[in-house]
């Protein structure tokens, strides 16, 4: 695989892609609601694009950290700007970071090719479809290279080029049990998904047979014990299809003759809990993707004061270690041509943290004993440009 050239760098330095099964880029077939799948494309179809909860808390994290604003350190200036020039491009219409949270956060595991140009310099980074890629490790068990699959055809990707510098960047979770892929939570949930989804299920069929029977007709046969005739069951069920159910024939009164009453029904205490079962189900789901379950709308969860501090606790204990992650990464794969620059979230300019960040501004400013460079330390802000050298005496 040719890495070098202005070719190589916008033809051929991604791998073959291929359209899903189903014929289309969005079809495929769909795991039924309510299954436990197993393996990660289908946990993927029947949690994320098949549940409503699964799909939101995957969006709130994964378009928080595609939020973020990048701020780059170390290095020269040029330096600091290509590199945020480029983790700020998108490759393939994906934005970069966001679409690698989404990958870190289901599958466990990311990847980063890097592309370059005629000069040899990083042009493109292009986010792998990570349950495509499989690590080919040495025999000391360290990775030397990447297997990209898609079908039957299969792209090996070097993790390092022929100067020794990194190819491939391999964003990865904790895994207690693996030494070469990261753990995701799309696993964690897919018990919590198929219980949501099979209720979803209950549900629609309840829907579909007018929500549930409220209620019997029930037939009195009197003392000579006769029972309805065909004719007379047919022509009392065609008047019930016709006349009572359905939405725009809700609360019409109904008029009985030939020894029927109606004996009402209501909600069982196995029913109620149902309900209950799939909202602890829900729970369950925003819990394995670490948001609060308050900013999912789900009611009876009482863990936090109020909807501030939820969002904050989002980001505190997801969004951002998602995203330092990222960016940390990406800045290690990146420092071959760059040594010195590193990029991280620009934590003033994170809403949902800007009452934190103002407490400490007003701490730091009222601690006279500190000096200026050692509150910009505090602060995690540089030296201006003015501060850095004297100006000449001609300008004094």
């Amino acid at each position: 695989m040719k890495w070098f050239g202005f070719k190589a760098a916008q033809a051929t330095a991604r791998p073959f892609f291929a359209r899903p099964f189903g014929g289309s880029w969005g079809g495929g077939a769909v795991v039924p609601l309510g299954e436990w799948p197993t393996s990660y494309e289908a946990q993927v179809r029947s949690g994320v694009l098949g549940n409503p909860v699964a799909q939101r808390a995957a969006r709130l994290v994964t378009e928080g950290a595609g939020s973020v604003v990048v701020s780059a350190s170390g290095g020269e200036a040029e330096q600091r700007a290509a590199a945020l020039a480029l983790v700020e491009k998108r490759s393939g219409g994906q934005r970069l970071i966001e679409t690698l949270a989404m990958h870190v956060l289901l599958h466990g595991n990311g990847y980063v090719q890097i592309a370059c140009d005629a000069e040899g310099e990083p042009a493109e980074l292009f986010a792998l479809r990570p349950e495509r890629v499989s690590v080919e490790a040495d025999a000391r068990g360290w990775p030397m290279a990447y297997l990209y699959r898609v079908g039957e055809h299969v792209t090996r990707l070097a993790s390092e080029d022929a100067r020794g510098r990194t190819a491939v960047i391999h964003i990865k979770s904790a895994h207690p049990l693996d030494d070469h892929y990261g753990l995701g939570c799309v696993g964690a949930a897919a018990g919590a998904v198929a219980i949501h989804n099979a209720a979803t299920v209950w549900n629609k069929a309840l829907l579909d047979n007018a929500a549930r029977p409220s209620g019997a007709l029930v037939y009195d046969p009197g003392e000579d014990g006769a029972a309805l005739s065909s004719d007379q069951f047919e022509r009392l069920k065609a008047e019930l299809e016709s006349t009572f159910q359905g939405a725009g024939n809700a609360g019409r009164p109904m008029l009985l003759e030939g020894g029927l009453k109606w004996q009402a029904m209501s909600l069982t205490p196995a029913d109620m809990d149902f309900v209950g079962l799939k909202s602890a189900a829900a729970r369950e789901i925003a819990l394995a993707f670490g948001v609060p379950p308050m900013l999912m709308g789900l009611p009876g969860d009482n863990a936090y004061a109020n909807y501030r501090e939820a969002n904050k606790a989002l980001w505190r204990q997801t969004v951002l270690p998602l995203a330092e992650a990222i960016l940390g990464a990406v800045s290690q794969g990146l420092g071959a041509w760059w040594p010195g620059v590193s990029l991280a979230v620009d934590l003033d300019r994170v809403v949902a943290l800007a009452d934190e960040r103002a407490d400490l501004w007003a701490r730091v400013a009222g601690a006279d004993f500190l000096s200026a460079e050692e509150k910009r330390g505090m602060l995690g802000i540089g030296l201006v440009e003015s501060e850095m050298a004297p100006l000449p005496l001609g300008e004094r």
